[in-house]
């Protein structure tokens, strides 16, 4: 057995980027930028009227000279006047500031009188409320950088300065099979010694908070030609396979000779931790190829420490581990030579370890917003402690 650092750096090392696609911005949503972003334009591209209000020319204002109102301009329309000495203009936030006005005076600092512009602002300086030609971005500034992540954010940032195509890593087509003689698909009934089938439903939802919407799913009988069938039908037209139960060392766990058979590589097979010591890891071309235990639980933690990560390298984040240090809010024991992954939740500035931590046990999750992770050698943490806490 390895340990759980080793498992993750052999993962990652075998894990390569998948190719580029150019995608409309919209449908980038949650990918990852490929290629770099340089702005085609300035940004504001002229300058603009931050507030409702009135554009003069700020030398009037100090000379208590009579400012006459001479237009008005909402954003979108252009002014073909030049405003001169004395002149004053009504405007709107987002319009174009004309020629002449280097000061914008808001609305609530003013009344008119006359049709004379009286200014009440004594804090007015030279230049306030207006947005400068290129204030947020210069034609040819380098606006997004390969590696991020593309968020609402980023969306409306490369929308408002007219970019609406993007550079991506693709997503990754993924093949997932449950095994079990005992599983019961969707519709189905349960009875004598039969079980709901559940591990294909939290690994699509997993894959599904990463944007990943290419998946096939598959149930077969612990049978080792059914089993390996399945597998040859699919490992050649996914980036990722990954298969549920029949991964330890039971009479009727087929899966790692069907892996053999099959023709993949296999890189480990079982990790010092808990829940998911049968874990398997092997590689066919370029496909990744996960052997995960049967029960539940274990199921979504390995996703989570090993597959997840797998899939930020090879879409192309920067950011594979989201990792934090936290204070562990109650005791706990364990084995040593085992590496501990438990379900917990996030409260204040420290972390719970929840109830029901075995592998069989998904109420926990159902509450868990974070993974726990209690190192290998240790047998004991007291309340007050520092772990590693990876968000889930």
């Amino acid at each position: 057995m390895i340990s759980t650092d080793v498992a993750l750096n052999l993962i990652l090392k075998k894990s390569i980027l998948l190719n580029k696609a150019e995608l409309p911005i919209l449908d980038a949503f949650g990918y990852i930028i490929a290629k770099k972003i340089k702005s085609k334009i300035d940004y504001p591209p002229f300058d603009q009227s931050a507030m409702d209000g009135y554009g003069i020319r700020f030398s009037d204002f100090t000379k208590q000279s009579q400012i006459n109102i001479v237009q008005e301009l909402q954003a979108g329309r252009n002014s073909n006047k030049t405003i001169s000495k004395n002149q004053a203009v009504r405007i709107f936030t987002g319009a174009k500031v004309p020629e002449g006005v280097d000061t914008v005076v808001m609305q609530e600092k003013t009344f008119v009188k006359n049709k004379q512009l009286i200014i009440t602002d004594n804090e007015l300086s030279k230049g306030n409320n207006i947005r400068k030609q290129g204030s947020q971005t210069k034609k040819g500034d380098l606006i997004i950088n390969e590696g991020k992540k593309i968020t609402a954010g980023v969306t409306g940032f490369l929308a408002g300065l007219g970019c609406y195509k993007v550079n991506v890593y693709k997503k990754p087509r993924v093949c997932i099979i449950t095994t079990g003689k005992e599983l019961v698909e969707e519709g189905g009934r349960i009875g004598g010694s039969k079980i709901y089938e559940s591990n294909s439903f939290s690994l699509r939802s997993a894959l599904k908070q990463q944007n990943i919407v290419d998946v096939k799913n598959f149930t077969v009988d612990d049978d080792e030609t059914e089993i390996e069938t399945c597998i040859n039908e699919n490992i050649d037209n996914c980036d990722i396979l990954i298969v549920t139960g029949g991964v330890s060392v039971g009479d009727y766990d087929f899966v790692v000779n069907s892996f053999k058979n099959c023709g993949v590589k296999k890189i480990f097979h079982k990790v010092k931790q808990k829940p998911g010591k049968p874990m398997y890891f092997g590689k066919h071309k370029k496909t990744l190829v996960f052997g995960l235990p049967g029960n539940p639980s274990a199921v979504l933690t390995c996703f989570y420490i090993y597959v997840l990560p797998a899939i930020l390298k090879i879409t192309g984040s920067n950011d594979l581990n989201k990792k934090i240090k936290l204070t562990l809010a109650n005791d706990f024991k364990k084995k040593s030579d085992l590496t501990y992954f438990l379900k917990g939740k996030i409260s204040e500035n420290n972390v719970i370890a929840l109830h029901s931590q075995e592998s069989y046990q998904m109420n926990s999750f159902a509450d868990a917003d974070c993974i726990i992770k209690l190192e290998e050698n240790k047998t004991e943490y007291k309340k007050g402690e520092i772990v590693d806490v990876f968000i889930i």
